[in-house]
Parts: structure tokens; C-alpha cells; sequence
């Protein structure tokens, strides 16, 4: 045997060695792809769409709490002829009920009339006048259901497709997969806003980007004064100096980049990019002076930055033209266990107006055939009274959506004759998802991350395409 040569042994690339400049090597491609990122757009996972592109961004006008089919899009005379008497335990028997499991079961009729509007004839409650004014934009869905009968794992299912925590929300999902247009505002934006009654809790999990790196997550903006904290430059920090801070940053974590493989370290490179530039771009996206008087009126904005649905729609419509991709405004007013009346009446004077306004001002602006609007909660309520409201429902409730490439004027799917169950051309929430990626351009099977041996995937193991809602 040959005396050990030190400096050759030194030299040699061994198999740790070889692993680990390779990891070097591989930070330092994902550092520069993010400063290339940064002059523009931020760029996605996939190199090009699967599929023809129909819509580019997406605006979920989710309103929490679960709004009843029943006074929205889901006319039902026979409950109506019903409505007292005992609820036929044929429906019910061996059910999933909420909290009227086990109670005695009255069926109660909707207290509001519905009628036919537009060119289309859709039955839409008198509730909504304004959306029934753009019924023929609209693309109602009255057969969801879904697989969750409580608050935050349903909003968990219909945002990420799951009840596991760690899985990815939709928002997070298309910034993955599509990147966004923008690089001075977030690729994926959350505004909340609450009603009289009916508010029940939205945790962050529901924007967050789980098993992806954190930079996919959304971001809350307040709704009411400055959307983001601490958006001016602190006392005696100019512009240019804070540059330089910024620069400086990035530097040295570019240098721990270069040292090890960390997806946190890369978001935490272009999040400090990211702060830096929203402090210019967020003062100017928020300023209404712009707006005309007749836009505000149109939205029904009393006082920009007040809080209100009204006032996100608004916001919501400039962030689309700034090139986020995903925006999400949450209205908690819908949680009906008891004085459905009043409830549904002030929820939905709530969101009526500006909604409509929204789809007709994207349509004004040559935008709503690239801009997918989506309506609806997480879950629907019972046909069955609880009290003076209604329970938890997952077998049946319905969602509408309008532009970026959905058949406009189109009911699609039916409940039975008391509206408790889906029957007709049923659509699962997974089923949703799929005909929603299918639209930007995303084959849902194909857009994965592995994790833990996983193809992880929004639609899980599921999903159909929904053909006929496409126009």
C-alpha cells in the first residue's frame, strides 16, 4: 500500500465534495434568477402554459361564512310551499347535519323573491338587483358541493383543496406556477372586510403557501388607512441611503445564498426588494384622486380606504391592472344561524353593488375576457330552518363566475326540488379547481410539487374539467 498523499487526498473531488459545490453552485443560479427577476415581471415555475391561455389573473370575491343558496342563485318553490312542515326525513335520513343533528327538521322557504334577468333569463334573488342588471356576464354554478361542514377546514378545502395543514392556497399555486406581471406590488393580495352580523373568523392559513416557499404566500393588506405598515422612510433616511441599506442586504444574503440551498434565504432577497419598492408603488395605488366621480359612485364608494367591500372592489380592480395575479377579498357577513332576514338583506346590500360594478368596469376597461371573477363561500345552508336562520350545508350551494373565459348568461347544474341536495351535473370543489387552472392555461394534473415522496397538487388526487362552463 502506497503512503497516504495528503495533497493529493486535498485535492480530490470526493463524493461529499462534489454533493456539496454542486449545492453551492445550484444557490448561486437561483440567486441570479431572482436578480434577473427583480428588473421585471416575476417569473413561474412553468417555462410555457399547457394549455391556451383564457384568463390571466383572478379575482375570488369569497364571502365568508356560507351565503344560502336558497336567497341567492337557487329558486325553490316547492320548499317554499313547504315551508313549516316537517322536512321529509327521506332527504335527511343518515345525514351529515351541523348543528341540527338529531333536532326535529322544519323546512323553511326563502323569505325573498326571485326573478328572471337579462337576454339570459337567470333566476337571481331580488336580493341582488345590481348583479341581476349583469346576469348576462354571469356563469352560475348551482350544484357545488363539498366535503367540509365547518368554517375553517371548508374555507381550507375550497382555497387549497385540502384540510391537511401546509398545503398551498390557489393564490399561491398560480404565483408558483405563472409568476405575475407586476414587481412592485405582490403577485398575490388578501383584503378582508366585515359585515353587521354573520362575521365568523378567516385565519391567514387560508392565503398561506404552505409546503412552496414562503414568497408564494399572500399578503394581507389592511383595509382601512395605509394598506401596508410602515410604508414611509424613518425620520432622517433618505431615499438613497435606504437604497444602499437595501442593496447592502441583498449582498450578504446573496453570499449566504452562494453557501447553502435555502428557499427562505432567495424569498428573503426579493421580499427586501419587494418592501423597498412598495413604498413608492402602494402610496400611488391607493391614491383615488384619479378616479373619477362616476367610477366611485358607480362602485358605491362612500370614502376610499374605508374598509368596505365597496371601496377592495375598487382597489382590487387597479391591482389587476398593475398585474397581480391573484386577488382575494374576503366579506365576513354570511354566517345565518339566526335573523337570516335582516342578515342576508345587509350582507348582501353589502356586495351587490360593487360586484356588478367591478365586472362592468373590468368590461368598460377591455378586461373582464381576461379576468376571472369568482363569487361565492364555502359552503351553502340547510333548506331546513335553524331558529331564525339556517345551518351549515355541504351537499348543495352555488357560486358564479364571470369573464376570463366562462360561458356568460349560462346556468349550469341543478339541486332537487327542495334544494338539499346536488343532483344535476354536480361540481365538487376539486372539479372548480380544475376548470379554474384549466383556464389559465394549467393542465391541474401537471402542476405538482414533491413533497415528503408527494406529487402534491391543488385538485389532490381528483379534479375533473367542467366543459360546458367554458365558452
Amino acid at each position: 500500500m502506497s503512503p497516504l498523499d495528503l495533497t493529493a487526498h486535498a485535492l480530490s473531488i470526493n463524493r461529499r465534495t462534489f454533493l456539496s459545490q454542486s449545492a453551492y453552485g445550484l444557490g448561486g443560479m437561483a440567486l441570479a434568477s431572482l436578480m434577473t427577476e427583480a428588473q421585471g415581471g416575476v417569473a413561474g415555475a412553468m417555462l410555457k402554459p399547457h394549455l391556451p391561455v383564457k384568463a390571466k389573473r383572478v379575482i375570488f370575491l369569497c364571502m365568508a361564512g356560507g351565503p344560502s343558496h336558497l336567497e341567492t342563485f337557487d329558486w325553490k318553490p316547492k320548499l317554499a310551499e313547504l315551508d313549516g312542515k316537517a322536512f321529509p326525513e327521506s332527504f335527511t335520513k343518515g345525514q351529515q347535519l351541523a348543528q341540527l343533528q338529531g333536532a326535529e327538521l322544519k323546512a323553511r322557504g326563502a323569505f325573498c323573491g326571485f326573478k328572471k334577468w337579462g337576454q339570459s333569463g337567470q333566476e337571481i334573488s331580488e336580493l341582488f338587483p345590481h348583479l341581476g342588471s349583469v346576469a348576462d356576464d354571469l356563469c352560475i354554478i348551482r350544484s357545488m358541493k363539498t366535503e367540509q361542514i365547518n368554517h375553517d377546514t371548508a374555507h381550507a378545502f375550497m382555497n387549497t383543496g385540502s384540510i391537511i395543514k401546509g398545503r398551498p392556497s390557489m393564490g399561491s399555486w398560480l404565483l408558483y406556477g405563472l409568476g405575475c406581471e407586476t414587481s412592485d406590488l405582490p403577485g398575490f393580495v388578501v383584503l378582508t372586510s366585515a359585515g353587521k352580523t354573520g362575521q365568523q373568523p378567516v385565519s391567514a392559513r387560508q392565503w398561506s403557501a404552505g409546503v412552496l416557499p414562503s414568497k408564494y404566500q399572500g399578503i394581507q393588506f389592511q383595509s382601512k388607512g395605509q394598506p401596508v405598515h410602515y410604508l414611509g422612510s424613518p425620520d432622517g433616511v433618505c431615499q438613497s441611503t435606504q437604497r444602499q441599506v437595501v442593496d447592502e442586504v441583498k449582498r450578504l444574503n446573496g453570499m449566504l445564498a452562494e453557501e447553502k440551498l435555502d428557499p427562505e434565504i432567495q424569498t428573503r432577497i426579493t421580499q427586501y426588494e419587494m418592501a423597498f419598492k412598495m413604498q413608492s408603488s402602494v402610496p400611488d395605488l391607493i391614491d383615488m384622486k384619479t378616479e373619477p366621480q362616476h367610477i366611485l359612485d358607480m362602485y358605491g364608494v362612500k370614502q376610499p380606504g374605508d374598509g368596505s367591500f365597496a371601496s377592495n372592489c375598487l382597489l382590487a380592480r387597479k391591482m389587476a391592472e398593475r398585474g397581480t395575479r391573484m386577488i382575494q377579498l374576503y366579506h365576513r357577513a354570511w354566517d345565518h344561524h339566526g335573523g337570516i332576514v335582516d342578515g342576508m338583506k345587509s350582507a348582501a346590500a353589502d356586495v351587490d353593488q360593487a360586484t356588478a360594478a367591478l365586472i362592468r368596469d373590468l368590461k368598460q376597461r377591455g378586461m373582464l375576457e381576461d379576468t376571472l371573477i369568482l363569487w361565492g363561500g364555502e359552503f351553502g345552508r340547510t333548506p331546513m330552518g335553524q331558529g331564525t336562520g339556517r345551518d351549515h350545508h355541504i351537499l348543495a350551494f352555488n357560486v358564479f363566475m364571470a369573464g376570463g373565459g366562462v360561458k356568460p348568461g349560462f346556468s349550469y347544474g341543478a339541486t332537487d326540488e327542495l334544494g338539499y341536495r346536488s343532483v344535476e351535473d354536480v361540481v365538487h370543489v376539486h372539479d372548480l379547481h380544475a376548470t379554474m387552472l384549466h383556464l389559465l392555461g394549467i393542465d391541474h394534473k401537471r402542476l405538482t410539487v414533491k413533497f415528503q415522496g408527494l406529487d402534491v397538487r391543488l385538485t389532490g388526487v381528483a379534479g375533473n374539467l367542467v366543459k360546458k362552463v367554458l365558452a
